[in-house]
């Protein structure tokens, strides 16, 4: 499948992206929106990954810029977990182990292809300081893989003005329980 927007999808992509940057310059002080645009035009496998995003309900935007590679880092902005996203176990593996009742995918494959990566802890913490994200529901953090051998996963939401991680089996799966991707650019 080739990862490319229309012309027309594209425009549609930025002028979303555009007037979401604006309303959030919290988000990404001293940034400008023209050289985030220029670096997207370049890319278009990044561009489709960040349509990916928008269309499960991630809502995107600029979360800041790594100093060393002067890449652009979008996160998921949705106040909750994308809708797109959910009901999902963490990965193939565990998505496997289930006799039945399965979902209908895992977080890390489906992140995978989207060209996107699940947040890690620190980043999601990160994405909290920007706001208050998932004060209903729960996403699912990248696993360090000592706790993934021994079948369980991580996730994060924020309740009582403070953010959580908590575990699970890696094969459980909630309806309120999605990700949130990151993307560098």
């Amino acid at each position: 499948m080739k990862k490319e927007l229309s012309s027309k999808q594209r425009e549609e992509l930025f002028n979303i992206l555009k007037v979401r940057f604006d309303k959030n310059m919290n988000r990404h002080k001293n940034i400008e929106w023209g050289k985030v645009r220029a670096r997207l035009q370049s890319n278009d496998e990044k561009l489709w990954s960040l349509n990916e995003m928008e269309q499960t309900g991630g809502e995107p935007d600029v979360a800041g810029q790594d100093k060393k590679t002067g890449q652009y880092f979008f996160y998921d902005c949705s106040a909750e977990s994308p809708k797109g996203r959910r009901s999902l176990c963490y990965d193939r593996e565990a998505l496997d182990s289930r006799k039945e009742f399965k979902p209908e995918n895992s977080a890390i494959d489906m992140a995978a292809a989207m060209g996107i990566e699940l947040l890690t802890e620190e980043q999601y913490r990160e994405l909290q300081k920007l706001g208050n994200f998932d004060n209903k529901t729960s996403s699912w953090i990248i696993t360090p893989s000592d706790i993934r051998k021994l079948g369980g996963a991580l996730f994060c939401d924020r309740r009582y003005n403070t953010v959580f991680t908590y575990h699970n089996g890696a094969e459980s799966y909630y309806a309120a329980r999605g990700f949130r991707g990151s993307l560098n650019v």
